[in-house]
């Protein structure tokens, strides 16, 4: 590849991409900082506060599907520009709710207007840089995702005491996004395939989502998403109520501690992650798959020491949970590139949409809810065992930590996946570009055609 491969606006549109990115993250994480409250002033169970995670995952991931197809036949821009503006007036909606159910149902209208982004976004990262360059890329696109949790948790602590309502975040979330949608949709997009030296295709492909599903290594990546969402919605949906009723935080704090240890453990992790795949990936070909089954295992190790330590001191508690969850974002710069390099660039924004879709529909969906059953669990589990009669808040904290123990467990699970992957990632990224007749390197330095 050559740096002629990448578009000369593709550093502005990604830097635009980015801040859509961080408010995209901003405004999912604001009922997991205000779920006490909520939960308070509603009377609700563990399992129902799940529930509200679960809802908008599900319906994240099927709206994902048809989303994507217009993504890769149609304006990707536009597309990103409706749904921002879509996703960001009904969180303003959020705040007027009052009642549960209500609650739950804006959130879902939430999730629609999300789904419509991640696919259009990737799909168009992949066409502005090269191959070797697309970690990087996606390792700065993927910061919103840290920083947007850090504003969250650093932030919607102080408005809630500011304004004394849990529901001014909202209102004051959905201004900005609304304001960027209008330069969203000034985008100018490159070519599909442009980034690849690919050949453009004549009319649609053949049975596109079976050609997906058919790559190897497309389907122990999305295994692997799945584990991988499941522990990362579980952290991000229940770290905040288990620091307050396990460490016995107040709001505010317990939302910054978590904000370290999900938000500024990102800065680091994808960007020198990002920058020590594409290393990697110049050396060997699945270099980056490599590095992000060893950099689970690090989170692996760190999450569940963290967990087993029980009451230890704060600041070790983040700083061992912030390292874990450092390395686990490497997940994000390594897997959604290896995606780019084993999938047609007219089938990358389904292919994200397929892969969201296992993501969300049994990871991200399935993780908040599953702590959070296992969590009423094992505080009745708890409350039996001293002999008690009546819940309270003790058994309730006993019960949350217990069942966090999902997430170590699942990074376990996403090493594994990731491993597989690894062993047929070269094969089916020389696949994919003898399949549209790209150049292909030949032994002696030659350039052949497929």
């Amino acid at each position: 590849m050559t740096n002629a491969a990448q578009a000369a606006n593709a550093w502005r549109i990604l830097f635009l991409l980015f801040l859509a990115n961080l408010f995209n993250f901003f405004d999912r994480t604001i009922p997991a900082i205000i779920i006490e409250p909520i939960r308070l002033e509603w009377q609700l169970s563990d399992f129902q506060l799940g529930i509200i995670g679960t809802a908008f995952t599900l319906v994240y991931a099927l709206a994902g599907l048809p989303l994507a197809r217009l993504a890769d036949t149609g304006s990707r821009a536009r597309l990103m520009g409706w749904g921002l503006a879509a996703w960001s007036g009904l969180t303003a909606v959020n705040g007027m709710v009052g009642s549960f159910w209500s609650f739950l149902l804006v959130r879902m209208g939430v999730g629609i207007g999300e789904a419509s982004y991640a696919p259009a976004a990737n799909s168009l990262i992949g066409d502005l840089f090269p191959a070797e360059r697309r970690a990087r890329a996606m390792g700065l696109f993927m910061l919103g995702l840290p920083l947007g949790l850090l504003l969250a948790f650093f932030s919607i602590g102080a408005m809630v005491q500011a304004f004394g309502s849990w529901r001014a975040p909202f209102f004051i979330a959905a201004v900005p996004g609304l304001l960027l949608a209008l330069l969203v949709f000034r985008i100018r997009e490159p070519a599909r395939g442009a980034a690849d030296h690919l050949p453009a295709l004549q009319g649609p492909l053949d049975r596109p989502l079976r050609r997906v599903l058919s790559v190897p290594t497309f389907a122990w990546l999305v295994l692997a998403g799945l584990t991988f969402n499941f522990a990362s919605y579980a952290c991000n949906s229940f770290m905040v109520p288990m620091l307050q009723r396990y460490f016995a935080l107040p709001l505010h704090d317990a939302a910054v501690a978590t904000g370290v240890i999900v938000g500024l453990s990102g800065l680091v992790g994808l960007t020198l992650g990002g920058w020590v795949a594409d290393k990697l990936h110049q050396r060997l070909a699945n270099g980056r798959l490599l590095f992000a089954v060893a950099s689970l295992l690090v989170a692996t190790l760190a999450t569940a020491w963290a967990l087993h330590a029980g009451r230890i001191e704060l600041g070790v508690f983040v700083a061992v949970f912030g390292i874990g969850w450092l390395f686990s974002y490497t997940f994000y710069t390594c897997v959604y590139t290896a995606i780019q390099d084993v999938v047609p660039p007219p089938l990358r924004a389904r292919a994200m949409a397929l892969y969201f879709a296992g993501l969300y529909l049994l990871g991200g969906g399935l993780g908040p809810v599953m702590v959070g059953a296992l969590s009423d669990h094992f505080a009745i589990k708890a409350m039996q065992a001293a002999g008690e009669g009546a819940m309270s808040e003790v058994f309730k904290a006993q019960g949350l930590h217990d069942a966090m123990y999902l997430i170590p467990a699942a990074l376990l699970l996403t090493l594994l996946f990731l491993l597989a992957a690894s062993r047929c990632f070269s094969r089916d990224a020389q696949r994919m570009r003898e399949g549209l007749g790209a150049p292909v390197a030949v032994p002696g330095g030659r350039v052949a055609r497929a």
